[in-house]
């Protein structure tokens, strides 16, 4: 596996070539066996096909037009729902300072996790995009305003291999017993 984990790219090219339907089902299964708090797995994913629909995710996330090669997107979301249970609104965004906000993007943030190193697995690439803000985003796929969208990942037969960018070395980010 590690293997994998260090041959892994961001790919942001993609070829003109669907994923099978199986491959996207592998995807959420990986997703969907992720560990999570509690066992509450918050995650909700969207799979997104339509040009229309890539475009505009596409637009939201500061135009970053090569998102447009990818076949699919998987929209992957927190949903605050498994935490807080009452009948109280909740708008999430960038800046909600609720606890529960936190733990539910840490445990989806697992599950994508999961679903690139399948993609890769699978022999498909992908790359995980996030720069966008919750207000924009969330009117497209009509998420309500108590989800919270994680990511959005693209997914899709690489067509490129961008070279390794530099890591820290271990000794630069472990600590024993202490900082």
């Amino acid at each position: 596996m590690i293997k994998n984990i260090e041959m892994r790219r961001s790919i942001r090219k993609y070829i003109n070539k669907a994923v099978e339907d199986e491959q996207i089902v592998q995807l959420i299964e990986s997703a969907r066996l992720a560990p999570s708090g509690s066992n509450t797995q918050p995650w909700h994913f969207i799979i997104v096909k339509s040009q229309e629909n890539r475009e505009k995710l596409a637009k939201v996330s500061h135009n970053q037009k090569w998102m447009y090669s990818a076949p699919i997107f998987i929209v992957c979301i927190a949903d605050i729902r498994c935490r807080i249970k009452e009948d109280q609104e909740i708008f999430l965004n960038e800046n909600s300072p609720l606890g529960e906000l936190k733990q539910i993007i840490r445990d989806t943030s697992i599950s994508i996790e999961h679903i690139v190193l399948e993609a890769d697995n699978l022999g498909l690439g992908t790359c995980w995009v996030a720069w966008f803000t919750q207000e924009e985003i969330r009117p497209i796929l009509n998420i309500p305003s108590d989800k919270y969208v994680v990511g959005i990942l693209t997914v899709g037969y690489a067509d490129e291999m961008p070279k390794s960018r530099p890591r820290k070395k271990i000794e630069d980010m472990v600590h024993y017993e202490t900082w």
